[in-house]
């Protein structure tokens, strides 16, 4: 199975390492510590400490080889490929929302780096999806849950 490039900006490749880093070191060692004193308390078949050890430590096994495969396949963009020209990963895109005529700027980056929290959206959203290749003064028009909503974009900028 061929795997999808993932592209990630060096903040969104640093974090993952980071987390790959405390998962594989700090993480590890606290669940193993955890299974540990669990099986001392005698019986595992009825052992409500030991499963849930289990379970987050399925839970991270899961997560190390989600990063993993990311890492393997990420393509790093580094700010001399971001352009200003148009909208793309790792640019930031103010634009003004027309229906309630309010700015609001959007740092656009892969689905793996994503945080809608801090307006951090992914190329693959709809938002993101619909903002890229276009340029300054150009109306997006965009299908989202609610209806649509029609940003015009004001500026781009690295």
């Amino acid at each position: 199975m061929v795997q999808k490039e993932v592209v990630l900006t060096l903040a969104g490749l640093e974090k993952l390492e980071e987390e790959l880093e405390i998962l594989k070191t700090k993480k590890r060692r606290e669940i193993a510590e955890r299974i540990k004193q669990a099986i001392a308390f005698g019986d595992i078949t009825e052992n409500s400490e030991y499963d849930e050890a289990k379970k987050e430590q399925a839970f991270i096994e899961g997560r190390i080889g989600t990063i993993e495969n990311l890492l393997k396949n990420a393509k790093v963009i580094d700010d001399e490929d971001i352009s200003v020209e148009v909208v793309s990963i790792g640019c930031v895109v103010t634009v003004k929302d027309l229906t309630y005529d309010e700015m609001v700027e959007y740092k656009i980056v892969s689905s793996a780096e994503a945080d809608p929290s801090r307006l951090m959206i992914s190329n693959e959203s709809p938002v993101g999806k619909a903002l890229m290749g276009h340029r300054v003064g150009d109306v997006v028009e965009i299908q989202v849950p609610d209806g649509s909503i029609k940003f015009q974009i004001m500026e781009i900028k690295k």
